[in-house]
C-alpha cells in the first residue's frame, strides 16, 4: 500500500499547486477587420499593412538568453474577415546575409532553419494550439501543439492542412504574407479573443526570439505564456466547412519467398472532413490507403521489449492528443498503430492491413469540455492470418483550474468480420479498457504531472488487470526534478495500446542542475542523476538503473552528454542478449554491469553535421562496444544526403554467441522545387538479415494535393536474392466545398 500512499500524496500536491499560480498583465495584439481584400504576393502594399498602427514587436530572446530584447527586430500584424486570418511579418537583419534552409520540403525543423512561426490557442485553454511557420524561401510548416507544449514531443509536425503564404527576401530584411482559412482552425463562434504568440529563428544572430517571453528551460512553443489577440468584432464563421479528399491508387507486388504475385489493380477511396459548427470536426475515411507514408527508420534492438514507433498517418493526427495523451510511454491505453498495421515476419517491416472504413468525431463542446469518438473496421486477410476487427475509442476531457484537465477514455476491440471468412460476431473475442487521467499544468509552466488509473476487461476473469501511475515534474532556470511511481498488474492487457511489459512496480526519481556561464562557447551545463527501479511481488527487484551524467549545450546549439550507467537485470524469461537466435541466458539468472555513454549533436545548421552516440563497457556476461552515427551533408536547400550507421560489437562467453550487428541506412532527399521531392532510403540490418530499398517521388501539384510513386524492395543481404518487391502509385486531391 505504500505506493498507493505515495500516489495519493502526489495527487493532493497536484491540486494544491494550482493555487500557487500567479498571473500578470500581458500586452495584447489586435486583429483588424478587413474592409478591402488582400492580394497574396508577399509585397505588403495593402493599406492595412502600410498603416503603422497595430504592429506587434519588441521580441524577447529565448536563446541563447531569455532576459534581453532580441538582437534582430521582428514585427507582426494581424487582420481577418469572415473567411480568413491574415498575417504580415517583417524580419529585419543585421546586414546582408544568406539564409539557412535545410530543405524546400514542407515541415522543416524549426531550430535548424531561419523562419517565423505563429501560434494560435483558439480556445484560450493554455493546453492545445495550432502552429504555422514560413521560412525566407516560402517553405511552410504547420503543427499541432498539445499538453501545454511542455515537452518536445508535444509538437506534431505530421499534421497537414490547407493554407497559403508568400515570402520575399529584401535587401535588409525578409517578409511574409499569410492567409489561414478559418475552416482550417477550430474555435468558438463569436469569440472575442484568442491566445497567441509569434517566434523567430535567426541563424545569423544565433538567436531564437519570441513576442511573448518564454523561459528557455521550456520549449519555445509552450502555451503557458501566450498573450491575447483581440478581434475588432466578434469572430463569425460563415459558409460550409466540408473538405473531400478522394484518391486513386494502384499496387503491384511480388513475394519471392512464397512465389506469389499481385498484378496491378486500381483502388479508390478517400477522406472527408466535415466541420460541425466551428469547434467540432467529423473525419470519415473509406478504404484508406497509407502506402505513401514513409517507412520507419529501423533500429538495432538489444532490449527485451517492443520498440515504439510513432504514428505518421494523417487520418489519426488532428486532435490526436485527445486519444494519445492518456497514460505514459510504458503504459499507453490507446496506440493508433495497432489499427491497420502488422509486422511482416520475413522483413521485420511494419506493413498495412486493410482498413474498410473509419469515422472520428473530435473537438470542443465548449471552453471546458473536449470530446473524441472513433470507430474503425479492419478486414480479414485469410492468407496472412489476420482476422477482421472493430475498434471503438471514446475520450472525454474536462478542463480544470487554468491549464489542467481530467480525462476519461474507453477503448473496445472485438471480433466483427464483414466478410465471408469469419462469423460476423464473436461475443467472447473482445478486449476493453476504461481509464481516467488527471493532467497537471501550472500557469507558470514550472509544474507538470499526471495521475491515472486504467483497467482492462476480457471475457475471462483475471487477476490485477490495472495500470496505475503518478508523476510530478518541476522545472526552473537551474533545477529540474521529477518523481514517478507506477504499478502495472500482471493481467493488464491493453491490446489496442502499447505495453512493453506487465506485472511490475516502478519508482523513478531524476534530478538535473544547470549552470549558465558567461561564455561565448557554452550556453548551459550541469550534472544529472537518474534512478529507475522495477520490482514485483513474486521476484523482487527485476531491474535497477543508476545513471550519473553531465550535460553541455553550446551557443551553437550543439550538445554533448556523458553518462555512466550502472544496471542490474533479473531475467524472468530466457533472453538472447544479441537477439540473433543465439543461445539464450537462462530465466531466473541476474546480472550487474556498468557501461559508459557519450552523445554528441553538432550544429544542425552547418552544411556538414553529425549526431554520434558511443557506448562501451560491460554487457550481461560479456562486453559491448557500440557506435551510432547520423551524418548529414546539405547541398544548399536542394539536397540532403545522410548516412545512419549503427555498429554493435558484443562479446559473450560460451555457450552464448558473439555478434557484430550492423545497421546501415543511407538516405538521399532531393527537394527539386517546393512542390517536387524525391527521397531514396536504403536500410541494411544484419540483425534481421534484410536489406530494404525505398524510393518515393512526391509531386504536390495543388495545395495539400499530391501524386506519389513509391518503389520498395527487400533482399537477403548476402547473395541479394529478392524477398519482396512492390510498386505503388497514389493520387489524391483536397477539395473544399
Amino acid at each position: 500500500m505504500k505506493i498507493f500512499s505515495s500516489v495519493f500524496s502526489l495527487a493532493c500536491l497536484f491540486l494544491s499547486l494550482q493555487l500557487l499560480a500567479q498571473t500578470t498583465p500581458k500586452p495584447n495584439a489586435f486583429a483588424f477587420k478587413l474592409k478591402t481584400p488582400i492580394t497574396l504576393d508577399g509585397v505588403l502594399d495593402e493599406e492595412i499593412w502600410k498603416d503603422t498602427e497595430g504592429w506587434s514587436g519588441d521580441f524577447m530572446q529565448f536563446f541563447p538568453s531569455d532576459t534581453s530584447l532580441s538582437v534582430v527586430p521582428t514585427r507582426v500584424k494581424i487582420a481577418y474577415d469572415d473567411t480568413n486570418i491574415y498575417l504580415a511579418a517583417i524580419m529585419e537583419n543585421r546586414g546582408p546575409r544568406k539564409y539557412v534552409s535545410t530543405s524546400l520540403r514542407r515541415d522543416y525543423r524549426g531550430e535548424q532553419n531561419d523562419g517565423v512561426s505563429f501560434v494560435f490557442d483558439t480556445f484560450n485553454d493554455g493546453t492545445n494550439a495550432f502552429q504555422f511557420g514560413v521560412n525566407p524561401y516560402g517553405v511552410q510548416r504547420e503543427a499541432l501543439v498539445s499538453n501545454g507544449g511542455t515537452r518536445p514531443d508535444d509538437l506534431n509536425l505530421a499534421w497537414d492542412n490547407k493554407w497559403f503564404s508568400e515570402a520575399k527576401i529584401m535587401e535588409k530584411h525578409w517578409q511574409v504574407e499569410v492567409i489561414i482559412p478559418l475552416s482550417t482552425l477550430r474555435f468558438s463562434e463569436g469569440a472575442q479573443n484568442w491566445s497567441i504568440n509569434f517566434f523567430r529563428v535567426d541563424s545569423d544572430a544565433g538567436e531564437r526570439s519570441t513576442w511573448a517571453p518564454i523561459p528557455r528551460t521550456l520549449p519555445i512553443f509552450s502555451t503557458a505564456f501566450l498573450r491575447k489577440m483581440i478581434f475588432e468584432e466578434p469572430l463569425q464563421k460563415k459558409g460550409a466547412n466540408v473538405s473531400l479528399i478522394p484518391y486513386v491508387a494502384g499496387r503491384t507486388s511480388k513475394n519471392f519467398l512464397e512465389n506469389s504475385s499481385e498484378s496491378l489493380r486500381p483502388a479508390i477511396g478517400g477522406d472527408a472532413k466535415i466541420g460541425i459548427g466551428s469547434a467540432m470536426n467529423l473525419d470519415l475515411t473509406f478504404n484508406p490507403d497509407f502506402s505513401q507514408v514513409e517507412v520507419d527508420q529501423q533500429v538495432t534492438n538489444l532490449d527485451r521489449f517492443e520498440i515504439f514507433f510513432p504514428e505518421r498517418r494523417q487520418f489519426f493526427l488532428e486532435n490526436g492528443d485527445l486519444f494519445d495523451s492518456f497514460g505514459q510511454p510504458r503504459s499507453r491505453p490507446f496506440f493508433s498503430r495497432r489499427i491497420g498495421v502488422d509486422i511482416d515476419s520475413t522483413t521485420g517491416q511494419n506493413v498495412q492491413s486493410k482498413i474498410i472504413y473509419g469515422a472520428r468525431l473530435s473537438g470542443k463542446l465548449n471552453e471546458n469540455w473536449r470530446i473524441g469518438a472513433m470507430n474503425m473496421q479492419t478486414a480479414t486477410e485469410e492468407d496472412a492470418g489476420i482476422v477482421g476487427k472493430n475498434f471503438t475509442v471514446f475520450a472525454l476531457q474536462r478542463r480544470v483550474f487554468e491549464r489542467s484537465n481530467i480525462g476519461l477514455i474507453y477503448v473496445n476491440k472485438e471480433s466483427l468480420a464483414l466478410d465471408e471468412y469469419q462469423q460476423l460476431f464473436d461475443p467472447t473475442a473482445y478486449n476493453r479498457l476504461l481509464g481516467v487521467d488527471y493532467n497537471l499544468n501550472s500557469a507558470d509552466g514550472k509544474w507538470t504531472g499526471k495521475v491515472f488509473y486504467h483497467r482492462t476487461f476480457e471475457s475471462a476473469e483475471v487477476e490485477k488487470p490495472y495500470s496505475f501511475n503518478a508523476y510530478l515534474l518541476y522545472t526552473d532556470l537551474h533545477w529540474s526534478w521529477t518523481f514517478s511511481v507506477q504499478d502495472v498488474g500482471k493481467s493488464f492487457n491493453p491490446e489496442v495500446g502499447f505495453l512493453p511489459r506487465a506485472d511490475f512496480k516502478r519508482i523513478n526519481p531524476d534530478v538535473t542542475y544547470l549552470f549558465y556561464p558567461k561564455s561565448k562557447l557554452i550556453n548551459r551545463h550541469g550534472p544529472k542523476l537518474e534512478f529507475e527501479g522495477f520490482w514485483n511481488e513474486t521476484l523482487g527487484t527485476t531491474d535497477r538503473d543508476i545513471n550519473l551524467g553531465y550535460i553541455i549545450r553550446f551557443n551553437s546549439i550543439a550538445e554533448l552528454e556523458i553518462t555512466q550507467k550502472n544496471r542490474y537485470v533479473y531475467l524472468f524469461d530466457d533472453f538472447d542478449p544479441t537477439r540473433s537466435k543465439g543461445e539464450p541466458l537462462a530465466a531466473g539468472t541476474d546480472y550487474t554491469f556498468r557501461n559508459y555513454l557519450v552523445e554528441f549533436k553538432s550544429n544542425p545548421r552547418k552544411k556538414l553535421n553529425l549526431n554520434l552516440v558511443g557506448e562501451f563497457g560491460e554487457y550481461f556476461t560479456g562486453s559491448i562496444q557500440r557506435i551510432t552515427t547520423q551524418t548529414g551533408l546539405r547541398l544548399g536547400y536542394l539536397a540532403n544526403i545522410s548516412m545512419n550507421f549503427n555498429y554493435a560489437r558484443i562479446r559473450l562467453p560460451k555457450p552464448q554467441r558473439d555478434a557484430d550487428l550492423i545497421l546501415v541506412g543511407p538516405r538521399i532527399d532531393l527537394t527539386l522545387t517546393k512542390d517536387l521531392f524525391w527521397t531514396t532510403f536504403v536500410q541494411y540490418n544484419s540483425q534481421i538479415d534484410n536489406m530494404n530499398i525505398n524510393t518515393r517521388i512526391q509531386w504536390r501539384y495543388a495545395p495539400v494535393s499530391d501524386f506519389f510513386l513509391v518503389y520498395t524492395d527487400n533482399y537477403f543481404p548476402g547473395d541479394f536474392l529478392p524477398k519482396q518487391r512492390s510498386l505503388v502509385f497514389k493520387l489524391n486531391y483536397w477539395l473544399n466545398l
